[in-house]
């Protein structure tokens, strides 16, 4: 029997390229909802949802639909207004981290170790453009777009006309794109789970069975990838990782979860890359490896963050904070 008189609404899908990925998450979701709560429901993120919500009498929506519209603030903004709690971070901390180019000047400010970078418009001549990149950047650089998630976009490019090229393929597609420095080390990432304190995760190291780079398919491919946890890293490296993912999700405002991705290079300071506020659930995902590795289950897990968005609920957290102002005399009637 449930043990929580509850319906939860699991929301996937939607117009990312990430649409299919989150459905995969989902899938993993709804069995262990079922188990605790009286009503476990997957909906899509399309103009149906605000219906279906109300339909359901919804309490809590854990989001799964990753990239724009649903990890960007759009859906969080939605459930703000229909006063429906969930899981994950707001609409300014989920923003602010789905644009890298906003992630990475809050996090600059703070000193975080961050890879150099230059942002290019459509509007720019990529002539110019790709001449200070290569000036300021080096030879070799990776181009990103500013809201993509799960390596979608990502391309490498080496020398002027390689990087104008992609430049121009890239920009055909989005209006801006983030050109970094190409910093070679090892792939790394570290979660925060956040609920009553914050507990940083052990630190998992990503390796690919092909040598590869961790592209789409690697990600979501049983078998194309390795998760190492806790990474072998020297103790002090290690514990350096741990603490700027805890000051990178507190100073983006993340809620409830985040994970961050870092390059570690053989000497020197391991550099944050991005932040996740809103990381998969699928089979192959970091976050619940992690987790894991903390001795905290999957249902656990899941269980611990829909709880901690319905105690918001309860406690009355949800609402907009009231100030009271002077009462304005009505217009005279001319």
């Amino acid at each position: 029997m449930p043990s929580i008189s509850a319906t939860v609404a699991v929301v996937s899908g939607g117009p990312s390229p990430e649409a299919d990925v989150s459905r995969l998450s989902a899938a993993r979701l709804i069995p262990t909802l079922e188990a605790r709560y009286s009503k476990a429901v997957q909906l899509e993120l399309d103009h149906t949802l605000p219906a279906l919500l109300q339909e359901y009498s919804v309490d809590v929506v854990f989001p799964v639909a990753h990239g724009p519209v649903g990890e960007d603030g759009s859906l969080q903004g939605l459930l703000d207004i229909m006063g429906v709690a969930y899981v994950g971070s707001g609409v300014l901390a989920s923003a602010c981290a789905m644009d890298k180019s906003v992630t990475k000047r809050i996090l600059q400010a703070a000193g975080i170790p961050l890879a150099k970078d230059r942002i290019i418009h459509r509007r720019d001549d990529l002539n110019t453009c790709a001449r200070q990149c290569i000036e300021y950047l080096g030879k070799k650089v990776i181009l990103k777009p500013l809201g993509q998630g799960s390596g979608i976009g990502i391309q490498f490019a080496e020398g002027y006309e390689d990087l104008r090229r992609k430049l121009s393929a890239g920009l055909a597609v989005e209006d801006q794109m983030l050109v970094e420095e190409f910093i070679t080390g090892r792939e790394i990432t570290a979660g925060v789970l956040d609920l009553k304190e914050p507990l940083v995760l052990p630190v998992t190291e990503i390796t690919t069975a092909d040598g590869a780079w961790y592209d789409y398919i690697h990600r979501y491919t049983p078998g194309l990838s390795e998760h190492t946890t806790p990474a072998a890293l020297p103790a002090a490296q290690y514990q350096h990782i741990q603490e700027i993912a805890l000051k990178a999700h507190q100073l983006l405002g993340c809620r409830d979860i985040s994970r961050s991705d870092f390059v570690v290079p053989e000497t020197g300071y391991p550099v944050l890359i991005e932040l996740n506020n809103l990381p998969g659930m699928t089979p192959t995902s970091l976050f619940p490896d992690g987790a894991k590795a903390a001795g905290i289950a999957f249902e656990t897990l899941i269980h611990s963050l829909v709880d901690h968005a319905l105690s918001r609920k309860t406690q009355g957290l949800i609402t907009l904070p009231t100030w009271s102002v002077p009462q304005l005399d009505a217009p005279s009637p001319s």
